[in-house]
């Protein structure tokens, strides 16, 4: 069973699943527990737009949704780096 990652956590984890691309993560201030990511190129374009219903995030539904917005990336043509999730 996989314990819940900090949020701090799943940013970094975030950030460097994309390179070259950033990530750009948020919670929203109405007071859900909601987790937005977006994934954005040089010119700050969105490309990617996912989200996550609980701030307890865990670990693997958290790679399952990188590796999905990672797909998505790939078939729009965007060359990523290798990336696998940090154990």
């Amino acid at each position: 069973m996989n314990a819940p990652l900090r949020f701090n956590d799943a940013l970094l984890i975030a950030n460097h699943a994309f390179t070259p691309l950033q990530c750009v993560a948020w919670t929203p201030q109405n007071g859900t527990d909601e987790l937005s990511l977006t994934v954005i190129d040089r010119t700050s374009t969105p490309l990617v737009k996912k989200q996550l219903s609980s701030l307890n995030i865990d670990a693997d539904q958290f790679e399952q949704l990188i590796k999905e917005a990672r797909s998505e990336l790939e078939k729009q043509g965007h060359q990523l780096q290798g990336w696998s999730m940090p154990h």
